[in-house]
């Protein structure tokens, strides 16, 4: 058999960066990363290395690697990912991390995840704070469907906040009319219709509908924010995700609808990433 049935052979062919091509063989072969240092001169069957050289092509023509290997770790759980929801990133692990600040102190907080996708705010959430009650919408069903099967594999269904509710539905419409929520949290759609990036790199292959509101970045946003009095338990707090030049947008937005300590955190790269506030008590008063 030729050296380029070896792991060290396909990877030394490789035209991908070392990284993905060392990523995707060790998926097809089920390897560790130790493993390819000490079997790399073993021989592998051609259906292995035919996989492999699938793999190989689609990352080529562009397809993102989260995809390619059907998992991406977020807030230390590995999610399974699918071309119907949008891969979880680093950045929005910030939204996480603000969220569980707001609820500290709280016993079995109420929370709101609008646009679950891949479930990766409420799992990560849920799992942070076994004693949440936590709720996620979507209005696609398949969306749904992958968030459910990460909330099974990465939670106890033992949890003292029972089972995640996951809900069919835009925004807050199919929510039953008397739920109200210490936090609510949104990784929404967000980009401009008419920007470049929705057409680069791994956007091109994730759910266009989960980027782009097809306008101008902010109608997601305007209705989360709109919304959230109606669903804010008294001093609940609303966080978004939002592009990197909406920050001061948003801001006026949640000004605007009553809430108060309103402010912008930035990710690791000083952007400013997420934006949130706490409902004004009179703001709780108006709304009902």
């Amino acid at each position: 058999m030729s050296e380029a049935f070896t792991a060290d052979a396909l990877l030394r062919a490789s035209p991908l960066p070392a990284l993905e091509a060392r990523i995707l063989l060790m998926h097809v072969l089920g390897w560790r990363r130790t493993e390819l240092i000490t079997r790399g001169d073993e021989t592998l069957d051609a259906a292995r290395v035919d996989a492999y050289r699938s793999l190989e092509a689609r990352r080529v023509r562009g397809e993102p690697i989260a995809q390619l290997v059907g998992a991406r770790e977020f807030y230390g759980l590995d999610f399974d990912v699918t071309p119907d929801v949008l891969i979880p990133r680093p950045d929005t692990e910030l939204l996480v991390e603000t969220a569980l600040a707001a609820l500290e102190g709280i016993a079995q907080p109420r929370v709101l995840d609008l646009g679950t996708g891949s479930g990766a705010i409420a799992v990560a959430l849920a799992s942070a704070r076994p004693d949440a009650r936590v709720w996620a919408v979507d209005r696609s069903a398949a969306a749904l469907e992958v968030a459910s099967r990460n909330a099974a594999k990465l939670l106890d269904m033992r949890r003292p906040g029972g089972p995640l509710a996951f809900v069919a539905g835009s925004w807050y419409d199919t929510l039953e009319p008397a739920l109200r929520f210490e936090a609510i949290v949104s990784n929404p759609p967000y980009i401009a219709s008419a920007d470049p990036h929705l057409e680069q790199g791994d956007l091109r292959f994730e759910p266009r509908g989960a980027l782009t509101d097809e306008a101008d970045g902010l109608t997601a946003l305007r209705a989360i924010v709109a919304g959230a009095p109606a669903r804010l338990a008294p001093e609940g707090v609303l966080w978004m995700e939002h592009g990197y030049d909406q920050a001061a947008a948003v801001r006026a937005l949640l000004e605007s609808a009553g809430f108060t300590d309103v402010r912008s955190e930035r990710d690791l790269a000083g952007i400013e990433r997420i934006s949130g506030g706490r409902l004004a008590p009179q703001a709780d008063q108006e709304r009902s």
